[in-house]
C-alpha cells in the first residue's frame, strides 16, 4: 500500500512530465500539441489540488486541530498557481511563447518549492497523523487524481 506521501509525491512527478511536455511542443512550435499539453497538466494540477483541499487536509485538520498551520499555507499557493496556470493557458490560446515561458518560469518555480514543502512537512506529518484512516483516504485520493 502507498502512503499518502508517496501517492502524491509520485502524482507531483506525472504532473511534472505533462509540464514538461508542454515545454518541448512549444519550442517545436506546435501550438495545438502545447494546447492539448497544457489541457492535461491543468487537469492532473486541478485533480491534485481538489483532492488535497477536499479529502487530505480537511482530515489532517480535523485529526490535528491545525487550521492555520501548513493546510492554509498550501491552499494559499494553490490558489496563486492558480492563477498562473490561467495566464500561462491564455498565453498559450494567443500563441505567444515569450509570455508563456514567463509564466512558466515562476510557476515551475513556485510548484517546486510548494511541493518539496509537502512531500518533505506535510505528507510526513499526514501520514503519521492520519495512519488510522490512511487506507480509505489513500483509495478516495487515488480515485481523485486517476479521473
Amino acid at each position: 500500500m502507498d502512503t499518502i506521501r508517496e501517492l502524491l509525491g509520485n502524482h507531483h512527478r506525472e504532473c511534472d512530465e505533462f509540464f514538461a511536455a508542454i515545454e518541448q511542443a512549444i519550442g517545436a512550435g506546435d501550438w495545438a500539441s502545447a494546447s492539448a499539453r497544457f489541457a492535461q497538466f491543468e487537469k492532473a494540477m486541478q485533480q491534485h489540488f481538489d483532492v488535497e483541499e477536499s479529502i487530505l487536509f480537511p482530515a489532517f485538520e480535523a485529526r490535528t486541530g491545525m487550521t492555520m498551520g501548513p493546510t492554509a499555507v498550501m491552499r494559499s499557493e494553490h490558489a496563486q498557481i492558480r492563477e498562473l496556470m490561467s495566464a500561462a493557458a491564455e498565453s498559450i490560446a494567443a500563441h505567444d511563447a515569450e509570455e508563456y515561458d514567463g509564466y512558466a518560469e515562476t510557476m515551475h518555480i513556485m510548484t517546486q518549492q510548494h511541493n518539496m514543502k509537502e512531500e518533505n512537512v506535510l505528507y510526513p506529518m499526514c501520514d503519521q497523523h492520519l495512519s488510522a484512516e490512511a487506507s480509505a483516504l489513500i483509495g478516495r485520493m487515488r480515485d481523485g487524481i486517476s479521473g
